[in-house]
């Protein structure tokens, strides 16, 4: 029986519900982060700062980082991330929030070798 070959690269795919007690204090952290990149150009900087000022999902966007979560992960290198945030309704008790649900997509075990 021959081993089907296995791709090196693996699909990530996490998903997150922030509540925000302070958007003030994520607005001024994303500023400070802001700030702290010498190499943004300037437009792009005064961009940044005012879709941080007026967006706290904006602000969570410029400080939750994909290379942060992995940069320490020994034996793999980020390829290639995309993130969003977006203002959301949450409501924990509904069933639409089930994090256990399976999402429909069964080949995702197989992928990564698990089952």
């Amino acid at each position: 029986m021959s081993t089907p070959e296995t791709s090196r690269f693996v699909r990530l795919r996490v998903d997150l519900v922030l509540e925000v007690d302070d958007a003030d204090a994520v607005s001024k952290a994303a500023l400070r982060r802001i700030a702290d990149d010498s190499g943004m150009p300037a437009d792009e900087r005064a961009h940044a700062e005012n879709a941080v000022t007026e967006d706290t999902a904006e602000a969570l966007a410029y400080l939750v980082d994909p290379f942060d979560l992995v940069s320490e992960v020994p034996g793999v290198d980020l390829a290639q991330a995309s993130w969003s945030s977006e203002p959301i309704d949450y409501d924990p008790d509904s069933p639409e929030w089930d994090l256990d649900e399976d999402d429909g997509d069964e080949d995702d075990d197989e992928e990564v070798g698990v089952g």
